[in-house]
């Protein structure tokens, strides 16, 4: 399926397509446009519209793009969510929800003068919400198994934590 937004990504911009091809279309093809040729993509070329303007799969009732696609797609990973949380703050600047998205949002705004294209933006973002899944990840196993954990030195907490990386689903 083909997925069109805006040019000139940032945090949404880069967060949704990685949302979408991790969880919703592995095959996903995504279209860069100035944001007055959106609904000319959609038309032509069948395409999905999401964080622009007026677009069902952008902002609303004070979510960004990445939230609106979680519930749009009814996405029920407690990890995306607390992700999501850092997508958020860093889009919105709401840094009270998540302070991590200050982090995400200077990662994102100097990305961007490092690439050619929005295609290598989207392209090398990817790593750095892999990373943020992980750690959301872990942030949320620490909290499920904090009483264990404060039973272990730092180097059996870790290979504990590993091990419930790779094993666990979080519910």
């Amino acid at each position: 399926m083909k997925w069109v937004t805006r040019e000139y990504v940032h945090v949404d911009r880069t967060a949704c397509p990685w949302l979408i091809k991790k969880f919703i279309d592995p095959q996903a093809e995504f279209i860069f446009v100035p944001a007055e040729k959106i609904e000319e993509v959609v038309k032509t070329q069948g395409a999905t519209s999401f964080d622009a303007p007026g677009v069902k799969l952008g902002h609303r009732d004070g979510k960004c793009s990445f939230e609106t696609i979680i519930e749009e797609y009814r996405l029920k990973d407690p990890v995306l969510h607390e992700l999501a949380k850092i997508v958020h703050s860093a889009d919105t600047r709401d840094t009270e929800l998540a302070p991590e998205g200050i982090g995400l949002s200077a990662i994102m705004t100097g990305a961007r003068f490092n690439v050619k294209d929005d295609f290598e933006a989207v392209e090398k973002a990817a790593y750095i919400y892999d990373a943020l899944y992980s750690y959301c990840k872990i942030k949320l196993l620490r909290e499920k198994y904090k009483d264990e954990l404060r039973k272990m030195n730092g180097k059996q907490q870790r290979e504990f934590l590993r091990k419930k990386m790779q094993e666990e689903t979080i519910k």
